[in-house]
Order: C-alpha cells, then structure tokens, then sequence
C-alpha cells in the first residue's frame, strides 16, 4: 500500500515545482494569452458592432428605398391621371370644336339653301310674270282687233270703276 500513498518530501517537492511552473507561467505565458484573448474579444465586438451599424444602415436604405418607390408610384399616378385629364379635355374640346363646325357648316348651308331658293322663286316670278305678259299680250291683240272689241271693254272697265 506504499505505493498508493505518496510520502511527505514527494508532497513537498511537488508543490514547490506548482508554485514555480504557476509563477513562471504567470509571468511569461498568462499577460501575453491573456492580451491575445482581449484582442480576440475587441475584434469580435468590433465585427458585431460593425455587423449591427451595417444592418442599421440596410434599414435605413430600405426604408428610404421604400419610400422612394411609394413617392415614385405616387409620380405616376399623379402623371397618369393629369393626362387623363388632358386626354379627357382635348377629346371633350374636340367634340365641341366638330360641333361648332357642324352647326357652321349646316347654317352656312341653310342660308346658300335659303339664297338659292329665293333666287328660284324670284326667277320662277319673272318668268311668270313675263309669261302671264306674253299670254295677255296675245290675248288683248286677238280680243281687241277690232274697233267694236276695243270700245266694248272700254266701256265695261269704266262702269267697273263706277261700281268699285
């Protein structure tokens, strides 16, 4: 069972080399682990703050991006219907401008019409007129060739004048 229990001077010995390994690693090998594990943490909040500022700022652009997009489609809708608007207006402006000219068109074809209907009518008079002249012409010489036929309505268009 000696074997199993260690004695006092390997006891001794034992954690006098501990305590000089401890020291000596304290000294050398811990402030310089340590620094590189400081760095190592700095590093990687940097990276996490950096990751964070970047995730803000794709927010932020998103977010302008979006509002860009809504003011655009705004744009157009407001362009859309200004144009409508005018197609609206011209096509409006259009039909009355026909109309106008309609309405022109078919007076100044009323008044030619009403010009030429006059100008017939007062063609068709004179030619009556100077038909019904032709026809009493010829008649008075036929009914007024004699002398007795002369004085015969002489006579009666004289006691027409008495009657009237």
């Amino acid at each position: 069972m000696d074997l199993l229990t260690p004695g006092p001077g390997l006891i001794i010995w034992q954690a006098f080399i501990f305590l000089l390994l401890f020291l000596l690693l304290a000294k050398l090998a811990w402030k310089p682990i340590l620094g590189s594990l400081k760095e190592r943490e700095q590093s990687i909040q940097q990276a996490l703050d950096a990751a964070d500022q970047a995730k803000k700022e794709m927010a932020n652009l998103k977010a302008d991006n979006e509002k860009l997009l809504r003011e655009a489609r705004e744009e157009r809708d407001r362009i859309l219907k200004t144009a409508r608007e005018a197609a609206n207006q011209l096509h409006d402006q259009a039909q009355t401008d026909a109309k106008k000219n309609a309405d022109k068109i078919i007076e100044d074809a009323k008044a030619i019409i009403q010009t030429e209907k006059n100008a017939a009518l007062r063609d068709v008079k004179a030619q009556v007129a100077a038909f019904s002249l032709e026809v009493a012409e010829k008649l008075i010489k036929k009914n007024l060739a004699d002398d007795k036929a002369q004085k015969d309505l002489a006579d009666a268009y004289i006691k027409e004048l008495k009657l009237n």
